[in-house]
């Protein structure tokens, strides 16, 4: 560990310690002289020559220890830097605590879980999901070159950021295998759906009702219910429980639906919808010969998209392919990333850079002392034994 501060100058705060120096050599007990008659028969003498003498020097002590803290505090220190260069075994969420500490001996070792905070592995588990290639490069960081790293983690690992990280030391790093977990499936889509029309024979409705039902089939045994298709010319409001809006008619879209996707709304917009540079975004649709067939980009806090061709098969024959509402689904709800992989190939490659530390502040115990210190000062400076005659 090494200790550091963030601001040297503060310590030129030091040279208010000759104040309380000063003061106590200039402080003399008050001493007032009696003349009596024999005085005046007495021959007088040289006065003897009169030592540096510090008054109350427990008084002094403290207020010097009292200065002395405020100047550290000013200068803010900082600890970084693990204690010691003993062994590290890190546990990544996932693995039964029993299961660990059989597939290896190391009582000596420095037992964590890896997560934020690095808790003791004595405690309770934390959550399954953690930033682990976060959480690696920090820890990293934070140890001694001299301190061996061992990471125990489970076959499928989670809570990584696309690429295998590369750390300053080497570690051991270990699969242990699990029970394996069952694959999430991707959750139904719930809420409402509000399709807004010109006309009521337009045919995209009818691959729009089409998709529908294929997505309420997939839903149909959600908790909350699948989702819900609204159909209904323009002149008719959006439901308060509207996730995803598409809008087929032409011309540009009244304030109130703009307000409502500006305040995180998801609409698709047919062809000859009016919106503000519609070659704007990125194309997130293409035909099998590269023609762009949709395009979206944020709108305020929401998302708009809008389609360069007639939902028809005469203009867009991918409405005929039985994949139709599953692309459909991927534009208006689109899937998370994956951010897991099997633990094996994740392995930290070596030769990475010397990370600086994160830094921790002292000024929290620093200002503790220094309000003991006060306390400690002001009860000696008002002591009632001060007030006694020497």
């Amino acid at each position: 560990m090494s200790l550091g501060l963030l601001v040297p100058a503060g310590l030129a705060a030091l040279f208010a310690l000759l104040l309380p120096l000063l003061l106590h050599l200039a402080r003399r007990t008050e001493q007032r002289p009696t003349v009596f008659a024999a005085m005046r028969w007495l021959q007088a003498r040289p006065r003897p020559r009169r030592r540096v003498r510090l008054e109350e020097r427990l008084l002094l002590a403290l207020r010097l220890l009292l200065l002395a803290a405020l100047a550290l505090l000013l200068a803010q220190p900082v600890m970084s830097g693990a204690p010691g260069g003993k062994a590290w075994v890190v546990v990544a969420p996932g693995i039964d605590r029993t299961d660990a500490q059989a597939a290896l001996a190391a009582p000596d070792a420095e037992w964590r879980w890896l997560a934020p905070g690095l808790p003791r592995f004595d405690r309770d588990p934390p959550a399954a999901a953690q930033p682990v290639s976060s959480l690696l490069r920090e820890l990293d960081a934070e140890l001694r070159d001299d301190a061996a790293l061992t990471v125990l983690v489970p076959a499928r690992l989670g809570g990584l950021d696309g690429e295998r990280p590369l750390l300053h030391r080497m570690v051991d790093w270990r699969v242990i295998e699990t029970k394996p977990a069952s694959t999430p499936t991707r959750p139904p889509m719930q809420g409402a759906l509000a399709v807004r029309h010109a006309r009521a024979d337009d045919p995209a409705l009818r691959y729009l009702r089409a998709a529908g039902a294929a997505w309420a089939a997939d839903g149909a045994g959600a908790r909350a219910g699948p989702m819900r298709l609204d159909i209904a010319p323009v002149s008719a409001a959006i439901p308060p429980d509207t996730r995803w809006l598409i809008w087929l008619a032409p011309g540009a879209l009244p304030a109130d639906t703009l307000t409502w996707i500006e305040a995180g709304g998801s609409a698709l917009l047919g062809p000859q919808a009016k919106m503000e540079d519609p070659a704007a975004g990125t194309i997130l649709w293409r035909n099998t010969r590269g023609d762009a067939l949709v395009r979206g980009r944020a709108f305020g806090n929401g998302h708009v998209m809008q389609l360069m061709r007639e939902l028809a098969p005469a203009s867009l024959p991918e409405v005929l392919d039985p994949s139709f509402p599953d692309r459909l689904r991927a534009l208006l709800d689109p899937p998370l990333l994956p951010d897991g992989a099997f633990a094996a190939a994740h392995a930290p490659l070596p030769g990475g850079p010397a990370l600086s530390p994160v830094p921790r502040p002292l000024h929290p115990w620093l200002a503790l002392l220094v309000a003991l210190l006060f306390l400690g000062e002001r009860w000696l400076a008002t002591s009632p034994r001060r007030e006694r005659p020497s």
